[in-house]
């Protein structure tokens, strides 16, 4: 009953979330501030796992392709293919939940326990759509640009390793990427990223919002964000393939 008590509750927190707003100039200072926490910020991250991801990718594909019948341009195509449909989106949407859930529940959690929603509240102001749109509009807008990064860079580390390694020629890589391209692949990945971006951004604002207690609580309400964000960008992940794929 527990559960669907805190389903119940997060519904009612996403209906509250989308209501007219009080004052646009509000919003938009909050949303460009919020491109930037949760947009910029991630970058780096992104980047760094996205280059290795992409390099070791290669060198494992091309330690295990040692058939002389199958050609070396499969390893590149491997590479392209699973940067798109997996890693560069629900690999880095994890680890964006760590680093983006845990900061959108600890902000809100503190500034419950600190009674400044109380305060918004009292002024009339809808602290849910005030504080939770500017977010889930800077995860919109950027997710689906940090996956196209990470693409980009998983690859990039794979022509490194080629470069570096004899693993597979650069002709060949060159060539396993340009063969066999399904254009869908790319809206399916950013479809995955949009998704995972509102997951995100909810559930972590829901436990955040609901936090009771102390500064001890912040740092639980903070850690379930984290887990159930992952639990809910795993099975959405498993949904939307079923439903995009096959």
């Amino acid at each position: 009953m527990k559960l669907f008590y805190h389903i119940g509750k997060y519904f009612y927190l996403v209906g509250k979330l989308f209501t007219w707003p009080e004052k646009f100039s509000m919003y938009r200072k909050q949303g460009l501030r919020e491109l930037l926490l949760i947009g910029l910020d991630s970058l780096g991250i992104v980047a760094i796992v996205s280059v290795f991801m992409g390099a070791v990718l290669t060198l494992q594909v091309g330690i295990n392709f040692v058939h002389p019948l199958i050609p070396n341009y499969l390893i590149a195509l491997t590479v392209r293919d699973t940067m798109m449909l997996e890693f560069s989106s629900t690999i880095i949407c994890l680890i964006l939940a760590g680093k983006v859930g845990s900061n959108i529940a600890s902000e809100i959690g503190t500034m419950r326990i600190t009674e400044q929603i109380d305060a918004m509240e009292i002024m009339g102001v809808n602290s849910v759509s005030y504080l939770i749109l500017p977010k889930l509009f800077g995860a919109i807008v950027f997710f689906p640009l940090l996956t196209l990064v990470s693409i980009i860079l998983g690859i990039a580390g794979g022509l490194a390793v080629s470069l570096l390694t004899q693993v597979v020629t650069v002709h060949d890589y060159l060539d396993g990427l340009h063969m066999f391209f399904h254009s869908f692949y790319i809206l399916y990945t950013l479809v995955k990223m949009l998704v995972y971006a509102f997951l995100i951004v909810s559930v972590s604002a829901y436990q955040g919002y609901y936090t009771k207690g102390g500064a001890l609580e912040v740092g639980k309400s903070s850690t379930m964000a984290v887990v159930y964000s992952i639990i809910l960008v795993l099975i959405f992940n498993l949904i939307i393939t079923q439903l995009m794929l096959t």
